[in-house]
């Protein structure tokens, strides 16, 4: 019996469904349900399918390395917090930067000065303040810049590992996403071994194509046993596409980590 809980992102499957059933099908099959944006969704939909938001994205603009864009940031933090509480979800979601609705950053950044990682310091320190106060976890994560995120800043797990180790806060930890380390990075093991006391959350899905465990080239198995050897407590959410059925896509994600 593994210590880790499984989560299915309500963004990527059964998408033929309005996003509430789409809730409502993922907590049926015994999974928790993460999503991303909340502006716009049926909140009340949300709390009355009964289901466990175990994550949801923590921001609706702005960015970590300018003080601007951190006063934006922070603003609509404060709102996503609201939008938590009302639907009993612990951990929020951040980026290097802004997303548009094609995963590319409001602001891309070529180069990390050092004056921008000192901001973005000072920006999730700030944050991690706020979840404190609401009894709330924000969580970083990494992205790859060679096939989805080309730009954004402070993508790699090593980037977002070091912000979060600087910071040094209990609500403030790394959403480790190992689609995105796996093609940035590699060394998935080791990389969840040097990550692990800073680890808020582990996403999931297989490469190349971002679908679910058993698609692609990654050994999800042996991350499994590594979690298990680890004594890893959080949660694992699978953030893919599904490769044919659904549903047979959430059982494969769901042997992939047994």
């Amino acid at each position: 019996m593994s210590g880790y809980r499984l989560a299915v992102c309500a963004e990527m499957v059964f998408l033929d469904l309005p996003f509430a059933d789409r809730v409502r099908r993922i907590a049926e099959r015994g999974f928790e349900v993460e999503m991303w944006n909340w502006a716009g969704k049926d909140l009340d939909a949300l709390a009355a399918t009964g289901a466990t938001i175990s994550s949801m994205t923590g921001y609706l603009r702005g960015t970590l390395a300018d003080p601007d864009g951190a006063d934006e940031l922070l603003a609509t933090a404060r709102l996503s917090l609201e939008v938590a509480e009302r639907l009993d979800c612990p951990r929020l979601n951040l980026h290097g930067t802004g997303l548009d609705d094609r995963g590319l950053p409001v602001v891309p950044a070529a180069v990390v000065t050092p004056a921008m990682w000192l901001t973005a310091v000072r920006t999730l320190t700030r944050l991690a303040e706020l979840g404190e106060r609401a009894g709330r976890v924000f969580t970083l994560e990494n992205l790859n810049t060679a096939v989805d995120h080309p730009g954004v800043p402070f993508a790699r797990a090593a980037d977002t590992l070091a912000l979060v180790e600087a910071v040094g806060s209990p609500h403030l930890r790394m959403n480790l996403d190992l689609y995105h380390a796996q093609i940035g990075e590699g060394n998935l093991v080791q990389l969840v071994e040097r990550a692990l006391p800073w680890i808020g959350e582990i996403q999931v899905a297989d490469v190349p194509g971002r679908c679910e465990p058993g698609t692609g080239e990654i050994h999800y198995p042996a991350v499994a046993a590594a979690l298990h050897r680890l004594g890893y407590q959080g949660v694992v959410g699978l953030e893919s596409w599904a490769a044919g059925e659904d549903d047979v896509a959430l059982e494969r994600f769901r042997r992939a980590f047994a």
